[in-house]
């Protein structure tokens, strides 16, 4: 058996393209603007180009017209309801009720087969002592908060079937009986559950109201029908039996003694008012003052909402009663804060609490006001809500409740609130109360002016006076309450004495008392958007006070911000200045302490890939002793962090080329970088990116020259390859390729390393050779492909000028140093025909055919590129087509290929034309 003679440098300028001077630099800009191409339209109607802008003569069909608001029509009515039942479970997730709801005479509905609990002694004495009004009575029972929620439920379930079965006199009565319950507010925080529940079946019982009403209109007693209701229809459009029925349920709930269950049942069917009137919005009008007797403020406030949420249903949309609604609730809120207690600075829990239950109507009613509104429009309604003489002249010296002006400026046109802003900010300062934190509507302004761009004297006058505001706030939760709201203004307009003060004043009021959590939250958002701002980390650094209020942070929001300082430091390319790296390195510290980076998942595990990509970026440029000690330093500092130490090895070997580049009397310096790497590498527990840089160490030391630690660091790379246990289930196809990718590199590597006289030159390939047969889970195909790589390895390693060389003018390669040696050349070709019988044995074990095919197909080109033609090889080639043969078609085009190739290479070789598919 012979090996092929290859002369490389013939075969890579016959195989390489010609190559011609092109006239222009592909990446130049081109000599002449492109010219745009006209395109002609050829009158094809069908066919609508949505980029092209309209032609003049378009039309559009009525059709499309109608399609398009009866579209719009049906979004209309979708979204008040896709809104209510956001709202709806928005309030139930908002106020949380304890596991004991307790039982009121207006409750007992609710006890019907429910078992009332007494509470302990000790925990009813203590709210006793807060309350003590509420437990003068005895008898307080108590009920679970789940069967509350389930006997509503029931009482639903009941009414609907009491429906179903005609029985709707039973249906309103459960109805009011439902509506009682909200009669009952003794226990605040249950009271948005409550409401929530009930609505559902007061909205149960409007459907069905308006079902049968409407089916009364449509359709005779005999089931004939009489017409089909448009969706605008009149009360003229109704008959008189319809009519009849819509008048009686009117009737039978305006007969219900108790206030508040009449105005909701009453609200339940509003939209019933449409079968016997054209203006069912003037019901609402009355239905307003109607809730002015409502003596409890938490029972009128939700009211008024459930209203809102009703009069979405009519047709037309008029605000006038919302407006008095939100009117009516700042007097409720009003009587609260002004309370006795109150302007004695003892504004109580529930007193409080009660405020915050308001809350959700308020911010209802103003999303539903100003919705759909023009300027104008939003001028009337704050002149209605006192915030103005006229539309001209609009807040200012006119005072608000302070939970009311905030929902009105969250709600407000952007327009609105950029060319009022200074007024604006009067109002705020006038309106401080006890219903909301007067430092939150400050707050609100500031990312509602953020909106828009502002004109720069408005901009300083706003800034100016914000500025003169928090100053005299001496608590910092406040303070960066304010500023956080106002840094992007103040950072786009760059107003630098204004954010010297911001930063000045954070420094002072957190030095001396610290940061609490709350607290940590705003400062870690105006950090970020400093370094947002800002381009170069060195303008951030030079900003007065960043590092003290750095110094300051902890926990999570802490970690945030350096890893927001080492995205900002790695994006701008390399890292040279040693204080900006000494400073990034503490950044890289306390990052690394504050995360359990080591037990976080490869995916989430950004804080160590940030350190990692910042240790990669750093560059002392010509102190190269300086920045093998930062590495040094870092992998002290980093241990614990995998993907870290690689990125170690890879600097320390860059630096080891840089310095070889630089001059050979730092041969020393190279052996210490080698010498890190080799006391890094065995850290490394992901075992094939630690077997790729094994290899890369060992290339890096035969480029200088180092062949003892080359050898050395190979010897490694083949313990790790020993020392890899996939085991069924837990391989990979990435692993897989992984080894097999590392095998050919360290294959490679091979060619340039010289071979060892003592130990045979075919040692390392020996060694593999012993891996594949030892290892399990070495499938057939993982073995063919290594059995061609080292074939390749023995015919490359045989020609008399090898393909390339170890870039050093002292190592030899082995084409020099066993040049003309038989016993080196007879080694080879008993190692290349122990690889040849294993290989063939080898792709017989394949049990897929058509990989089977697949793999003797290559081995079969492999070996044709090898060998010179003998009788051996030509066995070997013939039995390897007739298995491709038998497992692939006759027109596949890999095995005809290798057919035409072995015409090429072994002319004389016979392929049996007999062996058919």
């Amino acid at each position: 058996m012979e090996f092929r003679p290859r002369n490389y440098t013939t075969e890579r300028e016959a195989h390489a393209l010609p190559r011609v001077r092109a006239e222009h630099h592909p990446f130049s800009a081109p000599s002449s603007p492109l010219h745009q191409v006209d395109v002609v339209d050829h009158g094809n109607g069908d066919f609508f180009d949505p980029l092209r802008g309209s032609s003049d003569n378009a039309t559009v069909s009525r059709d499309d017209f109608e399609d398009h608001e009866n579209t719009s029509s049906e979004a209309s009515t979708q979204l008040p309801t896709k809104e209510w039942i956001s709202f709806k479970r928005f309030l139930m997730q908002r106020f949380p009720v304890s596991k004991m709801i307790e039982i009121s005479s207006i409750s007992n509905v609710i006890m019907k087969g429910a078992k009332a609990y007494e509470k302990s002694s000790t925990s009813t004495h203590l709210e006793e002592l807060e309350d003590p009004e509420k437990y003068a009575e005895e008898g307080v029972k108590f009920i679970t908060r789940q069967e509350y929620v389930s006997r509503l439920h029931e009482l639903k379930d009941e009414i609907n079937r009491a429906w179903r079965a005609n029985d709707r006199v039973t249906s309103l009565k459960l109805s009011i009986k439902v509506a009682r319950l909200l009669m009952d507010t003794s226990i605040l925080q249950f009271y948005p559950t409550l409401f929530v529940l009930a609505m559902d079946i007061m909205d149960m019982l409007g459907d069905m109201v308006w079902e049968r009403i409407k089916c009364k209109a449509e359709f005779s007693e005999d089931g004939t029908r009489l017409c089909s209701l448009p969706e605008n229809f009149q009360a003229s459009d109704i008959c008189s039996d319809a009519k009849e029925t819509c008048n009686n349920w009117f009737c039978k709930i305006g007969s219900i003694r108790e206030l508040l269950p009449r105005i909701y049942l009453e609200l339940a069917i509003l939209p019933c008012w449409r079968f016997l009137v054209d203006k069912p919005e003037d019901s609402v009008q009355r239905l307003v003052m109607m809730t002015r007797g409502l003596a409890d403020p938490l029972a009128s406030a939700y009211c008024s909402l459930y209203m809102a949420h009703c009069a979405q249903k009519l047709p037309s949309r008029d605000i006038g009663y919302l407006v008095k609604c939100v009117n009516d609730i700042k007097i409720l809120v009003m009587r609260i804060v002004s309370s006795k207690e109150a302007t004695q600075g003892n504004f109580t829990n529930n007193k409080r609490l009660l405020v915050s239950l308001m809350e959700p109507t308020i911010e209802y009613l103003m999303k539903c006001i100003f919705k759909d509104s023009s300027q104008m429009q939003v001028g009337n309604v704050l002149v209605e809500l006192g915030l103005g003489m006229n539309q001209v002249e609009l807040f200012g010296s006119f005072p608000c409740v302070s939970i009311v002006l905030h929902h009105l400026l969250n709600e407000l046109l952007a327009e609105v609130v950029t060319s009022n802003a200074v007024q604006i900010l009067y109002t705020i300062e006038c309106s401080n109360d006890y219903s909301f934190d007067q430092c939150l509507n400050y707050r609100l302004l500031g990312f509602r002016l953020s909106e828009r761009k502002l004109q720069t004297d408005i901009v300083h006058a706003v800034v100016d006076k914000v500025i003169q505001v928090v100053s005299e706030k001496n608590s910092l939760g406040e303070y960066l309450k304010v500023v956080d709201a106002f840094v992007d203004i103040v950072l786009q307009n760059q107003m630098d004495n204004h954010l010297n003060t911001i930063l000045g004043g954070i420094s002072k009021r957190a030095y001396n008392k610290g940061v609490t959590e709350d607290e940590l939250a705003n400062l870690q958002s105006i950090l970020v958007k400093l370094l947002t701002h800002f381009k170069g980390l060195e303008d951030v650094f030079s900003l007065n006070h960043f590092l003290e209020i750095l110094d300051i942070m902890y926990g999570s929001s802490r970690s945030i911000v350096n890893m927001h300082i080492l995205n900002m430091a790695i994006r701008n390319g390399y890292i040279s200045d040693p204080t900006a790296i000494q400073l990034l390195f503490e950044v890289s510290q306390a990052l690394h302490d504050d995360v359990d980076l080591v037990n976080m998942k490869d995916d989430d595990n950004q804080p160590a890939r940030l350190i990692s990509r910042f240790v990669h970026m750093v560059d002392y440029g010509t102190e190269m002793e300086r920045h093998l000690t930062f590495l040094v330093e870092c992998r002290g500092a980093f241990g614990s962090l995998n993907e870290l130490k690689e990125t170690l090895v890879h600097s320390s070997n860059c630096l080891a080329i840089k310095t070889l580049k630089d001059a050979k009397k730092h041969l020393s310096f190279v052996k210490s970088c080698i010498a890190f790497s080799e006391v890094t590498l065995p850290s490394i527990s992901a075992r094939v990116k630690q077997l790729y840089l094994y290899l890369e160490t060992a290339e890096v030391a035969l480029l200088c020259g180092l062949v003892s630690h080359s050898d050395g660091l190979i010897d490694s790379a083949m313990n790790c390859l020993q020392s890899l246990d996939l085991v069924d289930g837990s391989r990979t196809s990435t692993d897989v390729e992984g080894i097999l990718s590392a095998i050919q590199k360290l294959c490679s590597l091979l060619v340039m390393v010289p071979g060892n006289p003592e130990q045979g030159v075919t040692y390392f390939p020996n060694n593999i050779l012993s891996l594949v047969s030892s290892r399990s889970w070495m499938t057939p195909r993982m073995r063919t492909r290594i059995f061609c790589t080292i074939l390749t390895l023995t015919a490359t390693l045989s020609q008399n000028k090898l393909p390339y060389h170890a870039d050093h003018g002292e190592i030899l390669g082995n084409d020099l140093l066993f040049f003309g040696d038989s016993s080196y050349l007879h080694e080879l070709v008993s190692l290349a025909e122990f690889v040849l019988q294993n290989l063939v044995d080898t792709i017989q074990q394949e049990t897929s055919r058509a990989a089977r095919g697949s793999m003797a197909l290559e081995a079969c080109n492999c070996i044709a590129s090898s060998f010179m033609l003998s009788n051996e090889i030509s066995q070997v080639c013939s039995k390897l087509i007739e298995t491709a043969k038998l497992c692939l078609s006759a027109s596949d085009k890999y095995l005809q290929s290798t057919i035409t190739h072995l015409d090429i290479n072994l002319p004389t070789l016979v392929v049996s034309p007999s062996i058919t598919v």
